[in-house]
């Protein structure tokens, strides 16, 4: 191919991706007419390791915690100074669970199988606990203050009780797991990727008492809680958000998102649902009006590969890691895009270039 065409063809999949290296438009309008704008007023720099899962941010501290290769990286949730590192995790770091009664954070090592105990204060892994093959999210239930790991491809959680810091429970769900999230009323669901469902765990008894199908949900990934009103948020990979009645298991709306999704999020003060898409380079808001009804409410422009966020629900700052895309690989940038639910190829990165961008609601 002459070098001419090759770099159009290039370009015309950077634009396709919706790869954005110097503007972050703040945000667009409600359909109901209200303005719902955010703007970039941050960009940590985070380094090597490229490759990262999660972001977490954790309110009590104002600390925001990403997992990326071998390490997860503590920031600064309002100044963005980086405040340390949680590091020696071979295997690759998934999730984080913060349990402030005990002075721990929890993490996992996904290839070893095992889930990590760390000192809030020193950020140094305290104590390696077996979990099983593909450890990954990670949550903490409020009501009974354990700590439940997802084991992705076997489909359990391990449950650890952070005051001993020993395994207490593992619970089999049945088939592979994503994400997780914890109620205020002694329940943890989880989406089951591969079966389309939602499972609920009562955490008194570490068993599974419900299991509800999503069918619309194809490879449901993000999954967020508002738990005064007991609706769960599913984003799926075929580009759906699926809300679910977390007592009944009803699903109630079904309502469109950008392509692929990997985390999805809940702001409790501003009664927005958030997917973070990074094939797209967008977050997906929707407005929850009521317990039942939930509207599309606008698209905030973000940067390709930001697939993963959390959101402070005071300010309504949201979290999101990103890297620049190296747009020299046509091939990987191709595959990417590939359409319907994974497997997809990995976009590819420009070494080094992982970032935390800090996003503002603009009043």
């Amino acid at each position: 191919m002459q070098k001419a065409v090759r770099l159009r063809l290039i370009a015309a999949l950077v634009l396709a991706v919706g790869i954005s290296a110097s503007a972050y438009p703040e945000g667009s309008t409600d359909p109901a007419g209200s303005s719902i704008a955010y703007k970039l007023v941050k960009s940590v720099p985070l380094g090597a390791p490229d490759r990262w899962d999660y972001v977490v941010y954790d309110a009590p501290s104002h600390r925001v915690y990403v997992a990326h290769g071998d390490r997860v990286t503590v920031v600064d949730g309002q100044d963005g100074s980086i405040v340390g590192q949680v590091e020696g995790l071979p295997g690759g770091t998934h999730g984080i669970a913060i349990s402030h009664a005990a002075g721990r954070g929890y993490t996992d090592d996904g290839q070893a199988g095992q889930a990590a105990s760390f000192d809030l204060k020193t950020l140094k892994v305290v104590k390696r606990l077996k979990a099983q093959d593909d450890a990954d999210a990670v949550t903490i239930d409020p009501t009974s203050g354990h700590v439940f790991v997802v084991n992705s491809e076997p489909g359990t959680l391990t449950v650890i009780d952070p005051q001993s810091d020993e395994v207490v429970a593992t619970v089999d769900a049945g088939s592979k797991l994503e994400y997780v999230v914890a109620g205020a009323n002694g329940k943890v669901y989880a989406n089951g990727v591969a079966k389309r469902q939602i499972i609920r765990i009562d955490t008194a008894t570490n068993r599974v008492d419900a299991t509800w199908p999503i069918p619309d949900c194809a490879a449901p990934h993000g999954l967020a809680i508002d738990t005064a009103r007991h609706r769960l948020f599913s984003s799926c990979q075929n580009s759906r958000l699926v809300v679910v009645d977390a007592d009944s298991g009803t699903t109630l709306a079904t309502l469109p998102i950008g392509a692929g999704t990997d985390a999805a999020a809940f702001d409790a003060t501003r009664k927005l649902i958030f997917s973070s898409n990074g094939i797209d380079g967008t977050i997906s808001i929707i407005r929850e009006i009521n317990a039942d009804k939930f509207v599309p409410a606008g698209t905030l422009k973000t940067q390709a590969s930001a697939r993963t966020m959390s959101v402070d629900p005071r300010s309504g700052r949201l979290y999101l890691a990103a890297a620049d895309i190296d747009a020299r690989d046509s091939a990987a940038l191709q595959g990417a895009r590939g359409s319907g639910p994974p497997p997809r190829r990995r976009m590819p990165l420009v070494a080094g270039s992982l970032k935390l961008l800090f996003f503002d609601p603009v009043h």
